[in-house]
């Protein structure tokens, strides 16, 4: 099998994967608090991963710090947060169709922090997803807008975070095995997210008691070990072996996925949802079309800290 075939392969398992993780969460937080299942998704991969700690984790590694704490912050930790926060306000089908945002915010920021190159077309790829954006977030019952604004924020700003995150993986470790970046970027928040959980939490206490509480472990133990330890090490590989922007077009399979588990979860989704995801994924598309003229380069500016330590 080509490299090429085995790319979208991987494309379509994260999708499937990926786009099952947002009705993964809102059974966990049938019992647990959106905290409790977030640290709980970090510290479950942490602990998946911990094996592999003294294979992989050499002191001259080291010099990567900056990009491992990226990659663990940016990729993992705070969008776990954001995520879960979201869902306790919008639907899981909702949050997923936000989630197709990564591929506009990746290019966005690639261009701004990291002098990613970019043509006019894939600017206007980024102006149309965003008005779909807009337009699915005012979908339903106009008592619902504020709380589709505001818990769609969250969304949003787990997806600039994720951009970040291609972007500094990328750049930074892409002389870096997927697996060690991986174990590296969990060993700085996983140990972090397990003190939260359980010095910071009721979590113990609902495990305890609740006779629902190791129903839903089980489906954030499935999110953790499938949904990021797995994933990331793959998705690291898709970084790798094409470009930011295609590893991030993961997103154009993740909305449909997490939309057929919501009718399935019995969640409102109408008509109106698949009109707005078809003009964010046709945003998409247009963020990753290689052809049309580059745009002309801006002034030079004095360069901000990136994220990663590397200029």
């Amino acid at each position: 099998m080509n490299t090429k075939a085995v790319n979208w392969i991987i494309l379509i398992v994260l999708a499937l994967t990926w786009g099952s993780s947002f009705i993964l969460m809102k059974r966990g937080m049938d019992v647990f608090s959106s905290d409790e299942v977030a640290a709980l998704r970090i510290f479950i991969a942490f602990l998946f991963l911990s094996p592999l700690i003294f294979r992989h984790v050499k002191m001259p590694l080291l010099k990567h710090w900056k990009g491992f704490i990226g990659m663990g912050v940016l990729g993992n930790f705070i969008p776990a947060f954001l995520f879960t926060k979201a869902e306790t306000g919008i639907s899981s089908s909702l949050t997923g169709m936000l989630n197709s945002l990564t591929p506009l915010f990746t290019l966005l920021l690639g261009v701004l922090l990291f002098k990613t190159k970019t043509r006019l077309i894939n600017a206007i790829g980024i102006m149309i997803g965003f008005v779909g954006a807009i337009g699915l977030l005012t979908v339903g019952k106009s008592e619902d807008m504020d709380n589709n604004m505001l818990f769609g924020l969250y969304v949003v700003l787990a997806t600039v975070c994720y951009a970040l995150s291609v972007n500094i993986i990328k750049k930074s470790l892409g002389d870096v095995n997927s697996v060690t970046a991986t174990v590296w970027a969990m060993l700085f928040i996983g140990p972090l997210a397990g003190l939260y959980l359980f010095a910071f939490t009721d979590f113990t206490n609902k495990l305890n008691s609740h006779p629902l509480a190791y129903t839903s472990l089980g489906y954030v133990c499935i999110l953790a070990i499938f949904g990021t330890a797995l994933s990331v090490i793959v998705f690291n590989v898709l970084i790798r072996n094409t470009n930011a922007l295609f590893a991030s077009s993961v997103t154009y399979l993740i909305p449909v996925v997490a939309m057929g588990w919501g009718v399935f979860d019995g969640e409102d989704v109408q008509l109106y949802h698949f009109m707005w995801i078809a003009l964010i994924l046709l945003g998409v598309y247009l963020v990753n079309k290689k052809t049309g003229p580059e745009l002309v380069d801006l002034p030079e500016l004095e360069s901000p800290e990136l994220p990663s330590g590397d200029k």
